[in-house]
């Protein structure tokens, strides 16, 4: 009986962590680029770059296991760099300014909070 109780458990907890290495809420590049592309779209302004488009813009970067770069070029010249964690959308801000080659950390969002609902 004890042999029984014992396989019941083990079976019960290896179907419980097969389903926890796929998570419904896993970033995908297409979402990091859309949160990303919706919070500069809200925090800077583009009307600079109406009557020049390519002076600002975003575009997708280096991707790593963890991790989803994308990046935003102002007017100015400076970069920020947005990485978004694959898995709680946390996104770190890193602004580079290449004229002066001053690096500078600034901000995190949730990028579920610049995503549109579906």
């Amino acid at each position: 009986m004890k042999h029984i109780a014992f396989l019941f458990i083990l079976t019960a907890m290896l179907l419980c962590s097969c389903g926890a290495n796929t998570t419904a809420s896993e970033i995908t590049a297409e979402m990091a680029y859309e949160g990303v592309n919706n919070y500069c779209h809200s925090a800077y302004d583009w009307s600079i770059a109406k009557e020049n488009p390519s002076i600002m813009y975003v575009q997708m970067g280096e991707e790593t296991d963890s991790a989803y770069q994308v990046v935003f070029r102002s007017y100015t010249g400076a970069f920020v760099n947005f990485y978004v964690d694959k898995i709680s959308g946390t996104t770190r801000m890193e602004e580079y300014v290449p004229t002066l080659d001053v690096r500078n950390e600034s901000g995190t969002i949730n990028l579920f909070d610049y995503l549109e609902k579906k």
